[in-house]
């Protein structure tokens, strides 16, 4: 009888025992620690299904591009002048040069779809086709050309930062080699266009490439003026064995009386310029509120003289 109930009160406690480990509807607790876990798999997971999506919707695109950029005739002089524009744009890919000439044929495209769509066809589709073709072929270089201009202007105006921490950085002791790297490296988000353009010029001098080679392939990628001048200074300075942080701080002041200079330039020239909109938009204005209640009153007194 003991027995019996030992061994009914054994099986009562592993059948308790059970539903107090898997309950229904259970859902297992982790700790902090599993969970942080899980959460970064989790995201590691879905950030390499989202960058395979785009690499096979970019290695789509792309096929897609190249079928499209072979209508375009080219010769290799033209692909060269092409790839130097680009480079100076910041697009140094081997494939910016394909996806350039598909762009033509695909804005052209586009436009004539646009053209035909929209119901100007129906009034003259000579005309509207050919300017659609015309602008669709025109409207990248035009695109490429507003770009180099602005990445231009952006490394122009961040040349004088470039010079002032290429200064503290020589004159901390730093060679002219190190202060490059250091510069680009600090003016990541501030500058990225000069950074972007110092980084190369440092890959390229551990490369093995000479410095002045370096510097003057950075002013053949920029086709800047002032940056041009600083390549040349820092040429004939290594030439010379002349001081580097002397020749950096002259540039600078001379860069900074040339900015100096523009600016007041381009203070007189307002005077010739608000010539045109004073004559044209102020000046009859003017004569209207002067003259014209002078003009209605006369206008009044000689209709009441006819009238009498």
């Amino acid at each position: 009888m003991n027995a019996l109930a030992a061994i009914a009160f054994t099986l009562l406690g592993i059948h308790i025992g059970a539903h107090q480990v898997l309950p229904i509807g259970y859902a297992p607790t982790w700790s902090p620690d599993a969970q942080r876990i899980a959460f970064i798999t989790h995201r590691k997971q879905k950030s390499a299904t989202i960058s395979g999506t785009l690499q096979s919707a970019s290695a789509s695109l792309g096929i897609v591009v190249e079928k499209f950029e072979r209508v375009v005739p080219k010769s290799q002089a033209e692909v060269g002048v092409l790839q130097q524009r680009l480079i100076r744009a910041g697009m140094r890919k081997d494939s910016s040069v394909n996806f350039f000439y598909g762009s033509k044929v695909i804005v052209a495209a586009v436009l004539c779809a646009v053209v035909a769509f929209s119901g100007l066809a129906s009034q003259n589709p000579f005309i509207f086709y050919i300017m659609a073709l015309g602008l669709g072929y025109l409207g990248p270089d035009f695109w490429l050309g507003k770009k180099i201009k602005s990445r231009q202007s952006e490394v122009r105006l961040g040349l004088p930062d470039v010079l002032d921490l290429l200064i503290i950085c020589v004159e901390a002791g730093l060679g002219l080699d190190q202060a490059t790297a250091r510069t680009a490296q600090e003016l990541t988000a501030t500058h990225p266009a000069l950074s972007d353009e110092l980084d190369i010029v440092v890959l390229e001098q551990r490369a093995g490439r000479p410095r002045s080679e370096a510097w003057k392939h950075l002013a053949e990628r920029t086709d800047v003026d002032v940056v041009r001048n600083l390549v040349s200074m820092l040429v004939q300075s290594e030439q010379f064995g002349t001081s580097i942080a002397k020749t950096l701080r002259t540039h600078s002041e001379t860069l900074r009386t040339q900015r100096i200079q523009m600016v007041e330039e381009m203070a007189a020239k307002t005077t010739v310029k608000l010539i045109f909109p004073l004559v044209l938009f102020i000046f009859p204005c003017l004569f209207l509120v002067t003259l014209g209640p002078a003009v209605i009153l006369m206008a009044d007194q000689f209709k009441d003289f006819l009238s009498h």
